[in-house]
This record gives C-alpha cells, sequence and structure tokens, in this order.
C-alpha cells in the first residue's frame, strides 16, 4: 500500500496526476488491438485496450478511415466472447467509430440479436448503438422491433429505445412518427424517466402540429404526471405556447406553472419559479409567488439549491429590485456561504436591492470576503457597486474608500482596470466625488505596473486636476512618473504637466521648469512634446493654449490617418489642410442618440458630416472582425441608428445597419439609461 502511494507521489511530482493512460500514443494502442484476435479471449485485458482507445478518441485524436475501419473490424472479434462488461464496451467504441470507419452496417444482425435477446443489460446498449449506426435506408427493417422497445417492461430498454427515437428524427422524421401509439402508452409508466422520455418523445413527434401540442399540454395539465422531469419538460412546453400566444397571466398556461410553484418535487418548484422569472411583461405581483419560493430556497441545506435561487434572484433584481427586497436578510445570510459562487451572487444582489441605510453595513461584510475570491467575481462585485453609486450618490465616499483598499490588494490587470474605470465613471457623475477620487488614484499610481491604466490616469489627471480647488497638489504625482516611469507613462506625464500650466497662470512658472527638465528626455517622443509644450506655454497665448493643449486636436484618427494617405498618393502644391478631416465623434454613447421631429436643417447637415466619420470608423472596426474581412467594402452605413425600444424602457436597443456588395450586416447595440 505504501509502495502504491509512493508511486502515486512520484506520477503527481512528474506531471502525470496518477492518469495510467498519459502521454498514450494511438500507434501503440492500435498494435494492442491485435490481442482481439487472440484464442481464447482475455475479456480483463481486451477491456484495458477498449478503455484506452475510448481516450484517445475522447482526448481528440483523430483517426484515419483506415485505421478507424480496422479497429472496427477488430473490436467485432470480441462479440464471440460472453463477457457483460466487454459487450457493453464493444459497444461504446462501435458508436464512436460508426462516424469514421467503413463498412459498420456489417454488425447489424449481431446488434439486432443482443437488442432481441434475453439479456437486458445488452438490450439497451444494443438498442442505442444499431440507431448509432442505421441510416433511413435501413431503419424500416428494424421498425418492429424499435416499437416493441418503446413498450417493453424493462425500464432501461424502453428509456433507450425512446432516446435513439429522439436522434433518429433528425434524420427519419416520418418512420418515428410512426410510433405516436407506442410513445403514447410507455407515458404511462409507473418509471419516472420512462415518462419524461415519452413525453418528450410525444412532443417532438407532434411539435409542427400547433392544435396537437396544445391538446396534448391540455391533456396532462389536467392528469398528475408521476415524474418531476417531465413535469419540468411540461412547463417549458406551456411557456413556449405562452410565448406564442401572448395571452398574459390569463391563460390556463401560467396557472399550471403558478400551481407547479406547490409542488412536492423542488425540481418542479424551481422549474416553475424560473419560468415564471423569464417571461416577458410580468408585473411585481405575479413575481410575488416565484420570489417566495426562491427565499425558501436560499436556506436549504443543499448548495445546488442555495445556488439556483440566488442566481435567480440575481436575475430579478436586474428588473425588478423591489420585488427582491423581501429576500435580503436571506441573502445577507449567504454572504459566508462556504460556496464562493453563491457568496458572489448574493453580493451583488444586495447591491442591486439594498437601501442607502443598509451600504455601510454591506461594505463591512464585503470587505471580508474579496480576499477569498478570485478576479473574475471580484469584476462581479466591482460592476455592480458602480450601479449603486449611480444610484445613491450620496454615499460615494463609502463605497470610493471600498474600491480604493481593492486597488492595494493584488490582481490581475482586468481587475484593475473594472476598479479604476468605477471610480473615473463616479468621478464624471458626481462632482463631489472628484476631488477625492483624484487623491486616490494618484495613490494608484505611485505604484502602479500597468502602462495603460498609468496613462490613462495621468489624462483624467490633465483634464480634471486644474479645475480642483487645489491643483498644485497633484503636480508632485504627475512629475514623479516622469522620474520614475517608462517612455510611455513618461510623455503622458509631460501632457498632463503641460495642462496644469495652460489652465493656471500661477502654476506656469513652477510647470516650465520641471517641463525644461525633460528636454534632455532619453526617449523621442518625450523631448518632442516637452519641447513642444515649453514653446507653446512660453508665449503666455490663451488661445493658442487653448486650441493645442487644453482641447487638442478634436479629429477622427481614422479619418486623419485615410485624409493624409489620400494627400501623399496625389501630390500637390497646396498644403494639409487639418479642416478637411472630419471631428472626432464616438460611435457608441453612454446615452442613445435621439431624433426630433423639429430638427433644424443645421442639424440634419451635422448627422450627415458625422455620418461620414463615422463610415469611417466602422469600416475600421468591421474590417478588424476577421469573419467580416471577406464581405469586401463597406458600402454604407446607416447614418443614425434605429431603434427598436421604447425611449422609457430602463435598456434601450439600437440596430445600425452596414451594406455591402452582397451582403447586409445588423450591429445591435444595448444602452442603459441612467439618471
Amino acid at each position: 500500500m505504501m509502495l502504491y502511494l509512493r508511486r502515486d507521489k512520484k506520477d503527481e511530482e512528474n506531471g502525470a496526476s496518477g492518469n495510467p493512460f498519459h502521454n498514450l500514443e494511438k500507434t501503440a494502442v492500435l498494435q494492442e488491438a491485435r490481442v482481439f484476435n487472440e484464442t481464447p479471449i482475455n475479456p480483463r485485458r481486451c477491456i484495458h485496450i477498449l478503455t484506452k482507445f475510448l481516450y484517445i478518441l475522447n482526448q481528440g485524436e483523430q483517426f484515419s478511415t483506415t485505421e478507424a475501419t480496422e479497429a472496427f473490424f477488430a473490436t467485432t472479434k470480441l462479440f464471440q466472447s460472453k463477457d457483460v462488461t466487454l459487450r457493453r464496451m464493444v459497444y461504446m467504441l462501435i458508436k464512436e467509430l460508426s462516424n469514421i470507419a467503413e463498412d459498420v452496417i456489417i454488425v447489424t444482425s449481431s446488434l439486432t440479436k443482443d437488442m432481441t435477446g434475453k439479456e437486458d443489460l445488452y438490450r439497451a446498449a444494443a438498442i442505442r448503438t444499431l440507431c448509432r449506426i442505421t441510416d433511413s435506408t435501413m431503419l424500416q427493417g428494424i421498425e418492429r422491433y424499435m416499437k416493441q422497445a418503446i413498450v417493453d417492461k424493462a425500464h432501461s430498454v424502453s428509456s433507450a429505445a425512446m432516446v435513439s427515437s429522439l436522434h433518429l428524427m433528425n434524420t427519419s422524421n416520418d418512420v418515428v412518427k410512426r410510433w405516436v401509439n407506442e410513445a403514447q402508452e410507455a407515458v404511462n409508466s409507473d418509471n419516472i424517466m420512462v415518462q419524461y422520455h415519452a413525453l418528450g418523445l410525444l412532443y417532438r413527434i407532434k411539435k409542427t402540429d400547433r392544435l396537437a401540442v396544445t391538446k396534448l399540454v391540455s391533456k396532462f395539465t389536467r392528469s398528475s404526471l408521476r415524474s418531476p422531469y417531465a413535469f419540468c419538460l411540461l412547463i417549458r412546453i406551456a411557456c413556449k405556447l405562452l410565448a406564442e400566444e401572448d395571452s398574459g397571466t390569463d391563460s390556463p398556461y401560467f396557472e399550471f406553472i403558478e400551481n407547479c410553484l406547490r409542488h412536492k418535487s423542488e425540481m418542479v418548484i424551481y422549474e416553475a419559479a424560473h419560468a415564471i422569472v423569464n417571461m416577458k411583461q410580468t408585473t411585481a405581483r405575479e413575481l410575488a409567488p416565484a420570489v417566495s419560493v426562491l427565499q425558501l430556497f436560499c436556506s436549504s441545506p443543499k448548495p445546488t439549491l442555495r445556488f439556483a435561487a440566488v442566481r435567480t434572484l440575481n436575475k430579478v433584481a436586474m428588473t425588478h429590485p423591489a420585488a427582491v427586497t423581501a429576500c435580503n436578510l436571506d441573502l445577507e445570510n449567504l454572504i459566508t456561504d462556504v460556496n464562493r459562487s453563491i457568496a458572489t451572487l448574493a453580493i451583488t444582489t444586495l447591491l442591486k436591492t439594498g437601501s442607502e441605510s443598509s451600504i455601510d453595513r454591506l461594505m463591512k461584510q464585503i470587505s471580508g470576503f474579496m480576499s477569498e475570491i478570485s478576479d473574475e467575481f471580484k469584476i462581479v462585485v466591482v460592476e455592480a457597486i458602480r450601479s449603486l453609486c449611480f444610484k445613491f450618490p450620496k454615499k460615494h465616499g463609502i463605497m470610493m474608500n471600498f474600491l480604493t483598499s481593492m486597488l492595494r490588494d493584488e490582481g490581475g490587470f482586468e481587475y484593475k482596470k473594472a476598479i479604476v474605470d468605477t471610480i473615473i465613471s463616479i468621478i464624471d457623475e458626481n462632482p463631489e466625488a472628484k476631488e477625492s477620487g483624484l487623491s486616490h488614484l494618484c495613490e494608484f499610481i505611485e505604484d502602479c505596473e500597468h502602462t495603460v491604466l498609468a496613462t490613462r490616469i495621468l489624462h483624467l489627471l490633465g483634464r480634471e486636476g486644474p479645475r480642483t480647488t487645489f491643483p498644485s497638489k497633484y503636480i508632485r504625482y504627475v512629475y514623479n512618473r516622469i522620474v520614475l516611469e517608462n517612455s510611455a507613462v513618461r510623455a503622458a506625464a509631460v501632457s498632463s504637466l503641460a495642462k496644469f500650466g495652460a489652465h493656471s497662470e500661477e502654476l506656469l512658472g513652477n510647470v516650465l521648469v520641471l517641463l525644461r527638465r525633460c528636454l534632455l528626455d532619453t526617449d523621442d517622443e518625450v523631448r518632442d512634446r516637452a519641447i513642444f509644450y515649453v514653446n507653446l506655454l512660453e508665449q503666455q497665448q490663451r488661445q493658442m493654449n487653448s486650441a493645442y493643449i487644453l482641447n487638442g486636436l478634436q479629429v477622427s484618427i481614422i479619418g486623419l490617418e485615410k485624409a493624409l494617405h489620400q494627400y501623399t498618393l496625389e501630390p500637390s502644391e497646396c498644403p494639409f489642410d487639418i479642416k478637411s478631416v472630419p471631428l472626432e465623434t464616438h460611435v457608441i454613447s453612454a446615452e442613445p442618440i435621439r431624433v426630433h421631429a423639429d430638427s433644424t436643417p443645421a442639424a440634419a447637415k451635422s448627422a450627415d458630416k458625422i455620418s461620414a466619420t463615422r463610415q469611417d470608423i466602422f469600416a475600421e472596426q468591421l474590417g478588424a472582425i476577421p469573419q467580416f474581412s471577406s464581405l469586401g467594402p463597406l458600402f454604407k452605413s446607416s447614418s443614425m441608428p434605429l431603434e427598436l425600444t421604447e425611449s422609457e424602457t430602463e435598456y434601450v436597443i439600437q440596430c445600425v445597419k452596414h451594406t455591402f456588395q452582397h451582403h447586409m450586416v445588423f450591429q445591435v447595440v444595448t444602452l442603459k439609461v441612467t439618471g
């Protein structure tokens, strides 16, 4: 025993992790298949080799047609053995090789014999294998056996026949439809799986007949099904009928789903609650029964039920936060759940439904929890905090301090970026949070290892810092970046410093001193920026400062690149005119674009100018997507997005049409309306 444990430990250290098939080669396994021809057959050894075949096939190893055919014919020799386990392994390998090997139909007679034999352990597996290798031309030959198998007394055989029938409908729909009477008889079975599979087969047979499906649902909603799985399927079918009819809560189908909330099976109760939550245009009153049962599941001892409940409540909180408020106490208890996924969902749900008075307590509870979850879950929490900041702007101080403490913790780029984005969005939306937010970001860049985040924060400091009460306190943080950071960050810091000097005459002298120190920088970009800004600031002309430092070039970068390229292709004596480049526009805005009926002609001209720029940007974006790169040049994009939803809804959906020579691309954009 100790020797075995030591060997496992050695395998683990070598990276094998105790896997007996580690570094298994296809060629070696194919050679081992020669054992199948030996007489007498050694079942144990053959089972081991068949397991190797199944392993390498499921690992994605590709077999040529010749290799698969040789392995298949070698496997058929094993039908001579009566070993039950070996026979079932043979069935599994035949199913895996059926799509690769040739002439697999030669085992049809052997499989039919096993299918109609007395050994139940053979029969179910033989049915599944036979249906896998049978095509539409051969199906009629085994139709009689399949009908008998569907109503067989052995539950495993009956279930295997019906599941195989579902698969056969993809290729032989008309033949399987003739088995409806047998499926109707099987649905009355006492076995829960047989009843579930029978209902699934019945629905699939009648799926295209709306009246037949309606009668099917009406019949089984009145009669009591034994199988909870069948009940769940019936709820899903009823939901589809509800969506097609658009009859709302007055429909008998909705009444049936609501009655399922009182079923004895937890599976059925959750399926009903999940169905009600996902229905369109449900009110808080209609959601109340579903939320109540989900609240009970939150205190269940089963982790799966707790996870399902809190995940569904999280979804409800996005559209009806008030309906979930009653569950807040149960959700707070889940913050300490041993399952981190449940705890994360509980926190994000509470952040969506919590009141202003509960924020302090929530932040304290979350702080001890954040170190135990992965970056992926932390980002979810950060996004929820961002929404909460917009909902309760007066509590920005508490949440800003919490976000800052998260910035100090270990984490990857995406996690840090999510926090920085959240703090910047709070600064943009809430003027009261500006100074504290900038101070927190200044502390972060003192020890920031991500160049992208450092340059973005420096740009923000240059834009917002000069407008604060004491702008001079930020200059130290900006200049430290020039001394300590790489060239990209130093260049961004130079631009940020110049904005302080251009905005404030009091700071101009000090800024010029610091910028002159950058004139001897080792990087060309940093030196060029320093020389440019020093010469501009020394002239002390507000108009030039505003045009070239504070505002910069408000042109489309893509449009500028194309205009310059065109200028080089067509030599001209006239100098390049920057006014020929369209102004910069944002393709996707934080706020939805509105088109009013009383728009003036001037506004229409402005829209035309914007559309030209949007055209360039869209062409660049679509060309970068591999699936669209082969469509050719973009002919035209719609000048303004088409609104697909009402303007009063919380989420506004817009569509932009892109026309190519032979294709039309629809870009759907979802925007959340805040405020």
